[in-house]
């Protein structure tokens, strides 16, 4: 019975300790619940910008080139900051340091809406990348100290993937479809009100966040010891000199193998982020209320794939106890199948714009459970270097794609829309293809490596 409630995905790790003196507090559901938060307004605050594109260039009078080189300012400050900013919460830990980042981009999202002329907006973009990069390295520092190794996979699912595709969703019908299209209000107005609910939130988040169980003062001895397996020590923080001296050959090909996967992925992702809400409008002339609700079908179903990931590559590494494969098999079946239907939809549904995006709710369904896949892999092979592998893999892929926007804006310029949905579904093969190289078990520090799950990789 024991065995049985540790496995229960939405106990978070309890281990039938309930109606015992030394019953776990439950504080992790409290920090599920920022970790939950801070990804779902990252997405919102970052999507608006897409949102807000079309008014843009209405006002300023700016082209899809233009609009695609302040996507790659946001690129240039996103990756600049993405390693220090990991490097920083593994050392130092996450809490003052996400807190800070919250109201840092919330801060420059507000200027978006204040910037009165273009300079001003560049200056927008480049704070909002710089406050955004590494929030995901520190969400999967915080996955790592907060929640069982059985059920972080799942937790990593809602919080890493689900939250930030629903984060996305309600850029879509919140900003376009309900402030400005039901509501009538100015997009300024709208865009002040999202970043005032964003300090708002980093506030809560400095206030009741810790590091650790350990370190909060809410939680007991028994909630700290459900994050360790018996046996096991509480992880010591990293040393600088630990990430330099103990990487090997083997594992920075391994890491090379993920960082490929990564840029495949987020090459394909740059057209939900950046240029769905335009698309609609340039390519199919919908009305914002219209668009709002159609622009939102995609991110609805890399959440439900967030999820479903989460939960499907737990319960398939308990039932199997293969998480090597496990973790390869996901994220090449799912994005390999988003390529499939992506393929399909613009061979036979392009010129219809509602059927087309609820094929790309099912395209993204299949790519974000492959994304949960990646999540578990760099927490598997992070281990104490967790932040600064998870940004160490971002900004790889940040470097690598930091032209995409203003290269997608040229090709929809210049060669029609069709083209940039074809170079996503050739993003999505190659990724799926990368997986078979990725090995989760092959950890980034030596003294890392677990004898029982490096004789699972051979």
């Amino acid at each position: 019975m024991i065995r049985r409630s540790k496995m229960m995905a939405m106990n978070w790790g309890d281990r039938g300790m309930a109606g015992t003196t030394n019953a776990p507090t439950r504080v992790r559901y409290m920090v599920f619940a920022l970790g939950f938060g801070t990804s779902w307004l990252l997405y919102l605050h970052r999507y608006s910008f897409a949102l807000i594109k079309p008014f843009l260039k209405e006002d300023l009078g700016v082209s899809n080139t233009e609009l695609g080189v302040m996507d790659t300012l946001f690129g240039a400050t996103y990756f600049g900051a993405q390693f220090p900013t990991g490097l920083w919460g593994d050392v130092a830990g996450v809490h003052w340091l996400l807190g800070g980042l919250i109201l840092l981009w919330s801060v420059s999202l507000a200027l978006h809406a204040w910037a009165p002329n273009q300079p001003v907006l560049y200056a927008a973009r480049a704070l909002l990348g710089a406050g955004q990069a590494g929030v995901f390295s520190l969400i999967g520092r915080l996955t790592r100290s907060w929640f069982p190794e059985s059920v972080r996979t799942t937790a990593q699912g809602w919080i890493g993937v689900s939250a930030g595709r629903i984060g996305g969703l309600s850029a879509n019908l919140l900003l376009m479809t309900v402030m400005i299209g039901i509501m009538g209000m100015k997009w300024q107005l709208a865009i002040y009100i999202l970043a005032t609910v964003g300090v708002t939130h980093g506030l809560a988040f400095l206030l009741l966040f810790r590091n650790s169980p350990a370190n909060h003062p809410w939680a007991n001895q028994a909630e700290a010891d459900l994050v360790t397996e018996p046996g096991q020590e509480q992880e010591k923080p990293l040393k600088l000199r630990d990430l330099v001296s103990q990487m090997n050959r083997r594992s920075i090909l391994n890491l090379v193998a993920v960082n490929a996967s990564s840029t495949f992925s987020t090459i394909a992702d740059h057209i939900y982020s950046h240029w769905i809400p335009l698309f609609l409008v340039a390519e199919y002339q919908l009305k914002y209320k219209e668009m709002g609700i159609y622009s939102a079908l995609p991110l609805l179903g890399g959440a439900t794939g967030g999820i479903v990931g989460g939960f499907l590559s737990d319960w398939l590494i308990r039932k199997t106890g293969s998480r090597r494969w496990i973790r390869s098999l996901v994220g090449l079946t799912g994005k390999m199948l988003a390529a499939i239907t992506l393929a399909s939809a613009i061979v036979f549904f392009y010129d219809d714009p509602y059927v087309f995006c609820g094929m790309l709710f099912v395209v993204k369904l299949f790519a974000d459970i492959s994304l949960t896949s990646r999540w578990g892999t760099i927490t598997d092979i992070g281990g104490r270097a967790t932040a600064s592998v998870f940004a160490f893999n971002n900004s790889v892929a940040s470097l690598i794609v930091m032209g995409i926007p203003t290269v997608y804006g040229y090709l929809s310029d210049e060669h029609g829309w069709r083209v940039v949905f074809w170079v996503a579904c050739a993003s999505y093969v190659a990724c799926a293809l990368t997986w078979l190289l990725v090995n989760c078990t092959i950890p980034v520090l030596a003294n890392d490596r677990d004898p029982d799950t490096s004789s699972e990789s051979q």
